[in-house]
């Protein structure tokens, strides 16, 4: 299988931090995996997946997609590329369902007819009637109606990798979990490589066939549910289990 994302000794350090928010990473993220990345507030979980898309830049080391070093791409053409959701949904207020999916096809040029298929093939891929749902607005919407739109959005011109930041992290419960069985559901239907962030460990557990647990910029333990919950790394890894 091959290697979507390769971190090769990343750090990065913001002034006035007393430690690094990353500390020399080195991970492998094969393609096609869903990966969940969980930890406390301020651990580095989002710095991580925010320079992958190049809104932060690392202060050392290189990171690769599908072997290419991203720092060598065009961050505009890259993150084109790259599905991005995160908490706050940011879909366009003034724009309508249609037109919020279809912004990066339009950027893109695409024809009107292929713009209009991929919108419907999109919004029932997240559940949502397109007849229904395309003339609204983001104000006609629910918040977890908001979030399926956002990630219909990401999905528009199958990137190959997806990023989601706390995505549901503003929603109720019963709407988080009918949202987190959905991207399971998404995610086996589009292969895509997905990187969750999430500060729940019961949601990292549930959706990520691998977990990377993270503490003060450093990885505590990056493997599969069943291995962590059977052997844990460390004391740190061990006192997050018991919040389960």
């Amino acid at each position: 299988m091959a290697v979507a994302i390769e971190f090769d000794h990343i750090s990065k350090h913001f002034s006035n931090a007393s430690y690094p928010a990353v500390d020399d990473v080195s991970i492998t993220v094969e393609d096609g995996e869903f990966i969940t990345l969980v930890g406390s507030s301020g651990c580095g979980k989002t710095t991580l997946l925010k320079m992958v898309n190049r809104l932060y830049e690392p202060d050392a080391g290189t990171i690769r997609i599908f072997g290419k070093d991203i720092l060598k791409e065009d961050p505009v053409k890259l993150r084109q590329g790259i599905g991005y959701v995160i908490q706050q949904v940011g879909l366009f207020p003034h724009m309508n369902v249609y037109k919020n999916i279809a912004t990066v096809p339009t950027i893109l040029k695409w024809e009107k007819e292929r713009i209009q298929t991929r919108v419907e093939e999109l919004l029932q891929l997240v559940n949502l009637d397109p007849k229904e749902f395309m003339t609204r607005f983001p104000a006609q919407l629910s918040g977890g109606q908001q979030q399926r739109v956002g990630l219909a959005r990401a999905l528009a011109v199958e990137p190959e990798i997806m990023l989601l930041d706390e995505p549901f992290g503003a929603i109720d419960a019963i709407n988080r979990n009918h949202l987190q069985d959905e991207l399971i559901e998404i995610h086996a239907k589009t292969q895509k490589t997905f990187l969750f962030v999430t500060h729940d460990i019961k949601e990292a557990f549930k959706l990520g066939n691998r977990v990377l647990i993270m503490d003060e910029g450093r990885v505590q333990q990056f493997d599969t549910t069943e291995q962590i919950l059977t052997n844990p790394a460390n004391s740190y890894v061990t006192s997050l289990l018991k919040t389960l």
